[in-house]
């Protein structure tokens, strides 16, 4: 993954969740994607965090946007590595995130660990 690559993954990501736009956010993901995210633990009432498969990934997106109509991502940073990348952003309330991407082969995230400030 270049510098450039990088970037417009994660212009391309952002400006999926804040236009809503559930479908446009799924093209980013794998069959097989696993999330890991204190978010998704609250949400979904699990102590692991974890949301397997993207069926199951999309309901948790979907049931995130209706909790959360106001949603907004500022994107402040993006580190890159071979097969990754860190998106590092802002959100509506002011809390950074931290999301790291593995990417498959294909280009799409095969797993995502998020972590925040708040």
């Amino acid at each position: 993954m270049t510098k450039d690559e990088a970037w417009e993954l994660a212009n391309h990501w952002v400006a999926a969740w804040n236009s809503h736009d559930l479908d446009a956010i799924m093209t980013h993901y794998e069959d097989a994607i696993e999330l890991t995210s204190p978010v998704a633990a609250r949400l979904l009432g699990t102590s692991d965090g974890k949301v397997v498969g993207k069926a199951n990934l999309r309901a948790y997106f979907q049931r995130g946007l209706e909790a959360f109509p106001e949603l907004t991502f500022r994107l402040e940073d993006v580190l890159w590595g071979l097969n990754s990348v860190v998106l590092y952003y802002t959100n509506q309330k002011g809390t950074r995130t931290g999301e790291f991407m593995e990417l498959s082969a294909a280009g799409k995230v095969a797993r995502v660990v998020a972590n925040y400030n708040a």
